[in-house]
């Protein structure tokens, strides 16, 4: 039996990663010219990101925004190409329905961080530069361990600062970009 493979190792470009076939089974993101890949996330992480996800929608509705929530879409960025777990686009972006989002159209990126240690250090330290220098105002960090936590930051002086943490088992009030309150911990919990 023969598996056809591409012999591409690298330096890649957005538009290369952009013409990859579509795989469910893992994301490919790029780096300055660095191709990443992830596996799919698992039930705990696909749970969280839906709930957040309704959470979201809800409130860009309550507050009349022009804007639309969506999961794992690519995002383009000066120096690569992200897929945030969910990000809040301008509405008139969304309704060209292109295959990835330029920066400037994007509102907020959540990371739902992901437990493996190369992950970790991925979604807490090497993108969020990435997104402060496209400009993205809103960056959240979903921690799931060892306790959910959902860190809330905004772009101010170049760099994320952190403006409210909401821990489990308490709910909190979110006002920036669209209010909500939440409590992490009903995001995880499986439903039994």
């Amino acid at each position: 039996m023969s598996v056809a493979h591409d012999p591409h190792y690298g330096p890649w470009t957005i538009e290369q990663v952009l013409a990859l076939e579509e795989d469910r089974g893992q994301r490919r993101e790029l780096m300055g010219e660095a191709l990443l890949m992830s596996p799919a996330p698992g039930a705990k992480h696909q749970r969280a990101s839906s709930r957040l996800w309704q959470l979201l929608d809800g409130a860009v509705q309550e507050s009349g925004a022009s804007a639309e929530v969506l999961e794992a879409v690519n995002v383009i960025l000066p120096d690569g190409l992200f897929i945030p777990d969910i990000a809040v686009v301008e509405a008139s972006a969304a309704a060209e329905d292109p295959i990835a989002f330029d920066s400037e159209a994007v509102l907020l990126v959540v990371e739902i961080v992901s437990p493996s240690s190369s992950g970790r250090r991925t979604d807490r330290l090497l993108k969020p530069p990435y997104y402060a220098e496209a400009g993205i105002k809103h960056l959240w960090h979903l921690e799931l361990e060892p306790v959910p936590a959902l860190i809330v930051s905004e772009l101010s002086g170049g760099r994320y600062v952190e403006r409210t943490v909401a821990e489990a088992g308490r709910e909190t009030a979110i006002e920036s970009p669209f209010p909500l309150k939440l409590d992490p911990a009903r995001l995880v919990a499986s439903r039994r």
